[in-house]
């Protein structure tokens, strides 16, 4: 896969199709950061008028979800993927176009390294911070992933 908004975003098309229709977007992917968009609409609020917190969360995950996908792709590897725990707090009311933005970490690299070398799960913990249009805050997602490396059967 290439790792291009337009490719990524088929690929949510495709396999999330709830994402898509929710309005997740991927806007931007570097090796360093991935942004993903996703616009308050009647589709995905919850009875308050703001942004269901699920959508916020699969909006987050993508995003975290993405930065792993690129370093397992460049790794050349089979491993597979589990988000084993994620905790979310929510700072404000989500309205208006939310940006999520994650950033790899070393703790990425050297979690993929390893299992790699050993054969042996890791736990790899990665963020993603959504901001509303005025700069603020709105939730804070943290996910841990478990990565794998696939067993060959020859």
């Amino acid at each position: 896969m290439k790792f291009r908004p337009f490719a990524l975003n088929f690929f949510v098309f495709c396999k999330i199709p709830s994402a898509y229709l929710s309005g997740v977007r991927v806007k931007a992917v570097s090796k360093e950061r991935v942004v993903v968009t996703v616009r308050h609409r009647w589709i995905n609020q919850n009875p308050f008028k703001s942004m269901y917190w699920a959508t916020q969360g699969m909006a987050s995950e993508l995003a975290t979800g993405i930065l792993l996908m690129q370093e397992i792709a460049a790794s050349g590897e089979k491993i597979s993927l589990l988000v084993t725990e994620q905790k979310g707090t929510f700072k404000k009311k989500a309205k208006g176009t939310v940006t999520f933005s994650a950033d790899k970490t070393p703790a990425l690299c050297e979690g993929l390294q390893k299992t790699i070398a050993t054969g042996e799960g890791q736990q790899v913990v990665l963020h993603a911070e959504g901001v509303d249009e005025s700069g603020a805050v709105v939730s804070v997602f943290e996910y841990q992933w478990s990565v794998k490396r696939k067993e060959q059967m020859f």
